[in-house]
């Protein structure tokens, strides 16, 4: 899918791939931007756009995709690390400045590669694994959930035009992120504790919402934040995961905001 703008002041490339997701419904998001072009490819073959000649036509990269995990029905998933040339590539692009926006479950990918967590900002497991030097066991979902998104810093870019703030159903995940190493952006007001999550392992193992035998530390309110990772701006918005999401006019100025606020910042 390619929703060209002419004349638009933003070029993006999308990715995505990885986690089902209902594609005309993401894909209407993108559609309601006037002053975006979006191009949408998958991985893998979006492995060759992050280098900084080849992702060069683009101010933002919109990351919605889920790499370097393998499900397998019933059994645990195989994770595999990214090639060494991805890696190379995506260092250098970096290094280049590239503006880069993760959106919902784009946090989970390369679990093999723990700099991703530290280029995202957070990490989600869906197996016991370690995040930041901490031992923690995979981390929790609950779909549809209604919740109040607060606005924590309603003079950043990102958050323009959000007031302070607005109500979704969303899927919410409890999982770790880097509070001391990121902006703060955005915090729900749900209850992130175990008994209100069910175990991701047990998903993929075909045991849906359950969390039987399952426990996990507390985790964070904290479902958008903004950092710098050498020189790239980085923007990691945790909602977006079907189409009652998808449709809230919030949710879509927030994308669009993000997208124009790292390739504002980018170089």
């Amino acid at each position: 899918m390619s929703f060209i703008r002419y004349g638009a002041n933003t070029n993006a490339l999308l990715v995505t791939k990885g986690h089902p997701f209902d594609r005309n419904a993401f894909a209407a998001i993108f559609e309601s931007f006037p002053d975006v072009a979006t191009t949408a490819v998958e991985q893998p073959a979006a492995q060759r756009f992050f280098d900084p000649v080849a992702a060069a036509p683009y101010d933002a990269i919109v990351l919605y995709d889920m790499p370097g995990i393998e499900f397998r029905a019933g059994e645990p998933p195989r994770f595999h690390a990214p090639p060494a040339e991805y890696v190379e590539g995506f260092h250098a692009l970096l290094e280049s400045g590239k503006g880069l926006v993760f959106l919902h479950h784009a946090i989970a990918g390369w679990p093999a590669w723990p700099e991703y967590a530290d280029i995202v900002g957070g990490r989600f497991l869906y197996r016991p694994g370690e995040v930041g030097g901490e031992a923690l066991p995979d981390s929790g979902y609950r779909h549809d959930v209604p919740h109040h998104v607060r606005v924590v810093d309603a003079d950043h870019p990102v958050n323009a035009g959000l007031g302070e703030g607005f109500d979704i159903v969303d899927e919410l995940y409890l999982f770790r992120a880097f509070e001391d190493r990121v902006h703060p952006l955005l915090r729900s007001d749900h209850a992130f504790e175990d008994s209100g999550f069910y175990s991701s392992a047990q998903a993929i193992a075909g045991r849906f919402q359950s969390r039987e035998g399952w426990s996990h530390p507390p985790g964070t309110s904290l479902i958008g934040w903004t950092h710098r990772y050498r020189n790239s701006p980085i923007v990691y918005l945790a909602c977006g995961d079907g189409p009652s999401a998808y449709e809230s006019p919030a949710l879509r100025r927030l994308i669009r905001n993000a997208i124009e606020f790292v390739a504002a910042e980018g170089r």
